[in-house]
């Protein structure tokens, strides 16, 4: 069974940095592409950052120089480093594991709040 666990949220001053989280089990991180969206109250869920499996990095125009997608192969956990957080990133942010586009799984989402 896949499970995927974000931590790492909370609330943050504007100009503040967080670290999210994301534990898998049941299936490997390293060998799938990885990626974190969020979404905001009454926004559609986007997505903010990606890491496939070769390596490839993808970031939205909107936290590009500020967050920094990692992989950890031995923990078999995904990062995404937060940095100079403003209020327009508050959101429920969700890890997502895609195997194929038929095939892909969430985690339960982690709120962050990033006050002015």
């Amino acid at each position: 069974q896949v499970q995927l666990v974000e931590s790492g949220g909370g609330l943050v001053q504007a100009g503040g940095s967080l670290r999210l989280s994301c534990a898998a089990s049941g299936i490997s991180a390293s060998r799938n592409t990885m990626g974190w969206y969020r979404q905001a109250p009454g926004k559609q869920r986007e997505l903010v950052a990606q890491i496939t499996r070769g390596g490839s990095t993808y970031y939205a125009d909107s936290v590009k120089g500020r967050f920094t997608i990692s992989t950890d192969n031995a923990r078999n956990t995904v990062y995404l480093q937060m940095n100079s957080l403003n209020p327009e990133d508050t959101a429920v942010y969700y890890c997502r594991c895609t195997v194929t586009s038929l095939n892909f799984n969430w985690g339960q989402g982690t709120q962050v709040t990033v006050s002015s």
